[in-house]
């Protein structure tokens, strides 16, 4: 059905009626509507039921339903209920819906004939009701002769267009059996009616006092039963008897003499009908590029209409997000069950067929058969031999008492000549079985549903190679580095464009410093994202150098000239000496930082010489100092966070500098405050990057320092005096390795220096760093010494034994340092 969202809350006399908009007899056409409970008894019998059929409700509620409606030319034997004659019954369509033998929906038109009147065409509807209520059935009725039909036939034929708006309205009084759970059963009787909605309908009526309730929705419901074409067999017996008493010279029979006729309209309305049906289902497919999503829109959209029973099986790269290799699947090819939508009783096909469980097809089943050939494979019925071969697959598992006996079509799901996966559709042993008609609507639905799943398999593979391409340019900062904590976030500007040109970092510096980054590629998309990481990389070059702040930025210009002048960018970059409590800030056309002061908590913007942004060339670029304290907070972003078009930039700021003086508990929980401030104000379209570093520093008591003169006498010195600080900061099992490797550094440092006295220094931290500087800019390399050599092993010893260590060229000259991991308190 196809549930449209016009609804209508009020009074009316009528039980019952359908609108019939554009027709010549344009109004509202009453409508019988009968309500049938789980044990075949009639729950429910409206005004409109029986205007139609004569019974009035005292005598309906209760009774066999069986016994109510003309069914298969039948009347009940007892002639007070009924005043109507039946020339064709409602059908043995309606029977079976009554009997619960369908489990889908069905549809049919019927010649009642009242003693002493005219004929009653008879338009009829019954849809199976699924829910926890003792409701089973739902059978609409309405007289055809306001429709100005001539026969049933015509009436069959104009139906679609006609009864496009069903308002089934419902008597609710109370003594309406059940009436007391009515708010919460009316979303069974129509599916599309929410539970809050029918609270509010009954809240309304149970306080107004009125008796009768209308619902009003735009529906659509089918219009022949089963596609309403006749078996093909039986209408090559009807021909075959027209011929027969055409070529004796008999009288034709007169319900062959329109056979042609007949047979054209019935056949011209189904095929519109399943037109129909696939439009509808278009429609309801590929509303999302999410993947899971469309797999379960596929599946729910043919199950009840089209089958009682849709798996869907995707290929294990389908489903992974991959790409996968040309050529027709083989016997090794692992399908992943992805969806299994059914009209069973809940839980049947759970234990059994999983979904989640992946497989692969031998090759003489039918799936194998359809999976190659991308063509629907039809079976009418599933064998006992054919169930057998099938339940093989399933090891302990047997499945064969859900599908022996039923319709089977199994239809490939392709996009691009490449099949995908294939859906598996069974119909109840019950139900007519799939015929020609059905394997041409199944492989168009197929053919739609591959597209769409396609479409969302490429934009899944496409967000996993954005996201693991950011992924792999956004560095892994720890979240501890020598006297500070470091959280981060970034954020992709949409969901669309998950690869940006925004970028944090931090680096480890001599000294026991740290540098921070946040740098915005102008643009989004792979080029922007290239050029992130180029910027990126060359920043972590130079950082390692040591460079000045300002002139790290004069080389990363001069850089970005070189590469080209299609990008530019902004980039911001600060270095924090722990041991100094200072920060050394320079700015190229970058948003400033904020500051919150540990003191007070006050925040403040760093008035910072803004620069022009990288790229541009031939612009000078100034660093300033800060002083900081212990506990101070530094908040480095991007302008996406702070920026919306229309909106000035000003207002982002000062909402940044407020959101991060709030107390937090964690650095993370600071982060987050930050993003839940800005974030929802609406049009960001941006990437995010965002820095947030905690201050901590360095206590002058876990400082040592020293300088030596230029005299080989002085390394021995240098080790004394490591032992005993070692010895005093509680380090005595680091002392030996300490002394070691201070002996080999103190030992090239004198040798090589040329005026200046050599520096010492121990710092204590998470780890224990030492430091040895001179004044010759010559950096100390890797040496593979031989067996008669004298020189070369000392650096070899360092990094050996230490947990890193490194050199860098300063202004003075140069600094080898070394880092030992500290023992476990």
């Amino acid at each position: 059905m196809d549930r449209g969202t016009d609804r209508q809350v009020g009074t009316h006399p009528e039980a019952g009626q359908a609108a019939v908009p554009g027709h010549a007899a344009a109004g509202r056409i009453p409508l019988a509507v009968v309500v049938v409970d789980r044990d075949g008894l009639v729950s429910h019998w409206s005004a409109g039921a029986r205007r139609l059929f004569g019974t009035p409700k005292e005598a309906a509620i209760g009774r066999p339903v069986v016994d109510l409606l003309p069914v298969s030319g039948a009347l009940p034997d007892d002639d007070t209920l009924s005043p109507y004659d039946v020339d064709d019954g409602l059908g043995p369509d309606l029977d079976a819906s009554l009997g619960g033998r369908l489990s889908y929906p069905a549809a049919g038109c019927a010649r009642l004939t009242v003693p002493g009147s005219d004929r009653i065409d008879v338009l009829w509807w019954a849809y199976p009701l699924v829910g926890p209520g003792p409701e089973r059935l739902l059978v609409l009725a309405a007289d055809a002769a306001p429709l100005h039909l001539r026969d049933p036939d015509d009436a069959l034929d104009a139906a679609d267009a006609v009864v496009e708006r069903i308002t089934p309205a419902f008597a609710l009084h109370t003594d309406f059996p059940g009436a007391e759970g009515l708010a919460r059963r009316l979303p069974e009787i129509l599916p599309s009616m929410s539970v809050g909605e029918s609270a509010r309908i009954v809240g309304q009526i149970l306080e107004l006092g009125y008796p009768v309730l209308e619902f009003s929705q735009n529906d659509r419901v089918p219009v022949t039963p089963d596609w309403g074409v006749p078996r093909r067999a039986e209408r090559r017996a009807r021909r075959e008897r027209l011929a027969r008493a055409v070529a004796a010279g008999d009288p034709v029979p007169e319900e062959l003499r329109d056979e042609g006729a007949e047979v054209e309209d019935l056949e011209y309305a189904a095929v519109r009908e399943r037109l129909e049906f696939l439009n509808e289902v278009s429609g309801r497919i590929g509303t999302s590029l999410d993947l899971a999503e469309t797999i379960v829109e596929v599946s729910k959209a043919v199950v009840p209409r089209f089958t009682d029973v849709a798996g869907t099986y995707l290929r294990e790269q389908v489903v992974a997000g991959e790409g996968f290799p040309d050529g027709v699947p083989d016997t090794t090819t692992m399908w992943h069950r992805v969806a299994l939508e059914h009209t069973d009783e809940p839980g049947r096909w759970d234990d059994v067929v999983p979904v989640g469980e992946a497989m692969p097809f031998p090759a003489h089943t039918p799936f194998f058969q359809c999976m190659t050939s991308g063509e629907p494979v039809l079976v009418p019925r599933i064998s006992e031999e054919m169930g057998h071969a099938i339940a093989a697959q399933f090891e302990k598992r047997d499945i064969r008492p859900l599908i022996t006996g039923r319709s089977m079509l199994v239809v490939p799901l392709k996009a691009r000549h490449v099949v995908l996966g294939f859906m598996i559709l069974l119909r109840h042993p019950e139900r007519p079985v799939f015929n020609d008609m059905d394997r041409v609507t199944g492989a168009e639905l197929a053919a739609r549903a591959g597209l769409v799943l396609d479409n969302a398999r490429m934009y899944t593979y496409q967000e996993s190679v954005a996201e693991t391409l950011q992924d792999s340019m956004l560095p892994h900062i720890p979240a501890r580095m020598a006297g500070c904590d470091i959280a981060t976030r970034y954020l992709p500007g949409t969901l669309l464009g998950r690869v940006g040109g925004d970028w944090f970092d931090s680096v480890k510096l001599p000294g026991a410093r740290t540098a921070f980054v946040v740098g915005d590629v102008m643009g989004h998309g792979l080029n922007s994202a290239a050029m992130m990481g180029q910027l990126r990389t060359a920043v972590q070059t130079m950082a390692a150098l040591d460079l000045p702040p300002a002139q790290l930025l004069r080389n990363l210009d001069d850089l970005a000239q070189r590469l080209g002048e299609t990008y530019l960018a902004t980039c911001l970059y600060a270095v924090y000496d722990p041991i100094a409590g200072e920060l050394h800030l320079a700015n190229a056309g970058h948003i400033p930082p904020v500051l919150v002061r540990a003191e007070d908590g006050r925040s403040e913007l760093l008035d910072l010489p803004t620069g022009a942004p990288i790229g541009i060339g031939g612009v000078p670029f100034e660093a300033v100092r800060v002083r900081v304290r212990p506990g101070d907070r530094l908040v480095m972003c991007t302008d996406g966070l702070v920026e919306v078009r229309g909106e000035d930039i000003g207002v982002g700021l000062a909402t940044l500098c407020e959101s991060a003086a709030h107390p937090a508990a964690s650095m993370d929980d600071a982060c987050d405050t930050i993003i839940r401030a800005l974030n929802p104000r609406g049009g960001r379209k941006d990437d995010v990057a965002l820095l947030m570093a905690r201050l901590g520093g360095i206590e002058p008591d876990d400082v040592a320092e020293w300088r030596l003169p230029l005299a080989p006498a002085e390394a021995g010195r240098a080790r004394a005096a490591v032992r005993e600080q070692l010895h005093t900061w509680g380090l005595a099992r680091t002392a030996d390795t300490a002394e070691l490797l201070v002996s080999e550094l103190v030992t090239n440092a004198l040798r090589h220096s040329h005026r200046r006295p050599v520096g010492l220094r121990l710092v204590r931290g998470d780890t224990l760093l030492c430091e040895v500087d001179d004044d010759d800019h010559d950096l100390p390399t890797l040496l593979s010494a031989g067996g008669a050599d004298e020189t070369g092993r000392g650096l070899r010893v360092v990094s050996t034994l230490a947990r890193e260590w490194g050199a860098s060229r300063t202004g003075a000259g140069k600094t080898v340092w070394f880092e030992l991991t500290l023992p476990r308190r």
